[in-house]
């Protein structure tokens, strides 16, 4: 993204327990990136209240993200860590870029669809309107990339979108008080104020299924545990959830192509693949003709190595909630300059006066 300084934001709501598909998706992404970006990592607390307004401790559910961030091996010394509610300049940015979107745009969102169900008239307005504040979460820091899962890929098209429109209507204006990065949209040069952010998209696993139903994403809100691993679950408790994954008869294909048409081979798969940082190809070569009966008890080994060791520290942390709080109040403070360095100089580009 020439001209603007390579950033990477993303966040995880507080709602559930967190399981090996934010692990794999998500966290371990996170580590590796903190290595070779700046990062920002945000607990986005305001959006877990689009669906569900009443939670029942929102803050000790955002303290166990925190938690998990930073057992997983995020470092509060090399990234930015924090909650959402603590910087309020998200909020101020959304409702501005609520005037940018186009309510067609939002009608598009398929999340939207489907969480409101056939009942959309009785949604919250929050609910059609969080894609305005996940990307405010974006460029308030004018953030260049974004890791995001496939699910999530609509909704950084829409802040892509909103970061065009206001470039192109803002244009001159940006040029005028000297805040402009030249770029192209289209045909057009335009004076850019906000990245047209990129997405990272990639890794071995980048969407881990249920393991009780290999069509369907793992997922908090599944009503069977056993369709997930959480990682909180002790080492037993995973053993046992992998023993009981679905297959299929079939032995395990000696080629990457037999995986097709067989879901839940598929997944477990690419579970391996994540956890061991291999190809799905190396794994098959590894595993290809073997039952299921010896692919499970290697695939739960690993993960109790892997997953155990962060389960701990995930406990060990969150017995000490005054420095959770310590580490979200010191990200929040240095995310907030950065957030107001950009409101700034959004307030004037739009015109409001606050002298």
């Amino acid at each position: 993204m020439s001209g603007f300084k390579e950033l990477v934001f993303s966040g995880m709501q507080p709602t559930g327990n967190l399981h090996l598909g934010n692990y794999l998706g998500a966290l371990q992404r996170f580590i590796g990136l903190q290595d070779s970006y700046e990062c920002i990592y945000c607990v986005v607390d305001q959006h877990s209240i689009t669906a569900q307004l009443v939670h029942e401790d929102l803050t000790e559910q955002t303290r166990q993200i925190a938690a998990a961030y930073l057992a997983a091996g995020l470092d509060p010394k090399k990234s930015i860590i924090f909650n959402q509610a603590r910087v309020p300049q998200h909020t101020e940015l959304a409702w501005y870029f609520n005037c940018v979107a186009r309510i067609g745009w939002m009608n598009r969102m398929t999340q939207f669809k489907d969480k409101a169900g056939k009942d959309r008239e009785n949604a919250s307005l929050g609910l059609l309107a969080y894609p305005s504040l996940m990307a405010a979460d974006i460029l308030v820091y004018r953030a260049t990339h974004v890791p995001v899962g496939e699910d999530q890929k609509q909704h950084l098209e829409l802040a892509r979108d909103i970061a065009q429109k206001f470039n192109n209507d803002f244009s001159a204006r940006i040029a005028d008080l000297g805040y402009g990065v030249e770029m192209e949209v289209g045909e057009e040069r335009v004076n850019g104020f906000f990245p047209v952010t990129e997405p990272l998209i990639g890794g071995a696993a980048p969407r881990v299924m249920s393991l009780r139903d290999g069509t369907k994403k793992m997922s908090k809100s599944d009503p069977s545990d056993l369709s997930r691993i959480n990682l909180k679950d002790d080492a037993d408790a995973i053993a046992k959830k992998i023993k009981k994954a679905k297959t299929d008869p079939e032995p395990l294909p000696s080629e990457l192509e037999g995986l097709e048409g067989r879901p839940e081979a598929e997944n477990l798969v690419g579970i391996y693949a994540a956890l061991a940082e291999k190809s799905r190809e190396d794994v098959i070569a590894d595993f290809g003709g073997q039952q299921f009966s010896a692919f499970k008890p290697a695939l739960a080994e690993l993960a109790v190595s892997k997953l155990s060791p962060i389960t701990s520290e995930m406990n060990r942390i969150s017995d000490d909630p005054a420095y959770v709080d310590g580490v979200l109040r010191d990200g929040g403070e240095r995310a907030g300059a950065i957030a107001e360095e950009t409101m700034k100089m959004v307030r004037e580009i739009i015109g409001f006066n606050t002298k």
